[in-house]
């Protein structure tokens, strides 16, 4: 017999989660951070959302594809990151809400601003 289902949380665009990331061959997962990049109206109406993965790996943080968070910084602090990060707006996945393990940022509006230009350079919009 399995136990209560977990209720899926409220999340809204921007905000900066720790959840547990599925590989892409479906094999195993691990617990990491990510952004949430779907908008707020089909949050509140769908039980998945599609998030961006946050790395600790800045190497290519240069590129446009990618969003450079500095931890000492005010949007840092508000991101919640730990360490110097990196949205990878090229790396998006579909996940039901329920493997987000909980909230620990949001991205500022300027932040969000610029992870949508990320965005729009993955998906030559």
């Amino acid at each position: 017999m399995s136990g209560p289902s977990r209720v899926p949380p409220a999340v809204r665009r921007g905000d900066v989660v720790v959840l547990d990331w599925s590989y892409s061959d479906g094999g195993a997962s691990k617990v990491r951070p990510a952004v949430v990049v779907q908008s707020d109206a089909l949050n509140r109406r769908l039980t998945a959302t599609v998030v961006a993965a946050l790395t600790s790996n800045t190497a290519r943080a240069h590129l446009p594809t990618q969003l450079f968070i500095e931890r000492d910084t005010p949007a840092g602090r508000a991101a919640g990151v730990v360490r110097d990060s990196a949205v990878t707006a090229e790396n998006l996945l579909t996940v039901d809400r329920s493997l987000i393990l909980r909230r620990i940022g949001r991205l500022t509006p300027a932040l969000r601003s610029e992870l949508d230009d990320c965005l729009r350079s993955v998906l030559e919009l």
